[in-house]
């Protein structure tokens, strides 16, 4: 894959995204976002015209908005693109179906909503799109024989495996799985949805910058000074990180969480609209 025809989708792409884009190329190009994170599927047809792959959220991190992950799927192919989907955001909090999405790749980590140890994720490559793919790094687990020469990548995504890695997090990621199947991943998003609605129904309308009608459990709200109510909010228990775009900050509200930690987070925000 040449490095002038790597193309991402949106700002609201991780920094990871851009990093690795950019580390192999000239700087990625961008769709504009419209309103609450959105990509405007038009915008992303432009943008991916001409390229070999097109990366884009499923669930944008900036605004916990859901992407149509298998619209821009198509569009991507459409225009002769391989589709990578950053998942991060999903598993463990919203059901994924990577065959319904049709993406060529997904990639998603065990250590956000499925509350996992950090190390541990996950990579799904289609299996007839993997066996055109050579892997940047090669070990032994990577190949059919390691002794041979020359050696044969292993068939599938077993190929962009590399070598001996700390089985913990692995382990803990099959254990959090297990305990997310227990619950039920669409109990875990239903309550995550009453959760977010209490709080999305208690800040003002131009304040909130995430969806007031909630997709996700990510919520961005505006504030003055994102870092000083980050500290702020830290010295009282409450644990909300601050964005690069949009200046805002952002709270992650998950199925464990309590009603009355939404409105202690309420509270606290209150002298931010006085």
């Amino acid at each position: 894959m040449k490095p002038t025809e790597l193309r991402a989708d949106t700002p609201a792409l991780h920094e990871d995204v851009y990093l690795n884009f950019g580390a192999h190329g000239p700087s990625p190009q961008y769709v504009v976002e419209t309103e609450d994170g959105r990509v405007d599927p038009e915008s992303f047809a432009e943008a991916v015209d001409g390229a070999r792959l097109a990366c884009f959220s499923a669930v944008t991190w900036t605004h916990g908005t859901r992407l149509p992950v298998a619209e821009l799927v198509d569009i991507a192919h459409d225009a002769g693109a391989l589709a990578l989907v950053d998942a991060v955001q999903v598993p463990g909090q919203l059901p994924m179906d990577v065959e319904e999405w049709g993406a060529d790749a997904v990639a998603a980590a065990g250590h956000k909503w499925l509350m996992g140890l950090w190390g541990g994720g996950f990579l799904y490559v289609d299996r007839d799109v993997a066996e055109t793919l050579a892997p940047r790094t090669v070990g032994y687990r990577s190949v059919e024989t390691p002794t041979a020469d020359p050696y044969e990548f292993a068939a599938g995504a077993r190929r962009f495996e590399v070598g001996s890695s700390n089985p913990a997090p692995h382990v803990a990621l099959a254990e959090a799985i297990d305990a997310i199947d227990e619950v039920g991943i669409d109990r875990i998003a239903d309550r995550i949805r009453k959760l977010v609605e209490h709080l999305t129904d208690s800040v003002p309308d131009d304040r909130l910058r995430s969806p007031a009608t909630p997709e996700s459990g990510l919520v961005t709200i505006d504030v003055d000074d994102p870092a000083a109510t980050v500290e702020r909010l830290a010295s009282e228990g409450i644990v909300v990180r601050a964005l690069p775009t949009p200046n805002a900050i952002r709270a992650s509200i998950h199925a464990v969480n309590t009603s009355n930690e939404v409105d202690q987070l309420l509270d606290a925000l209150d002298s931010e609209w006085e």
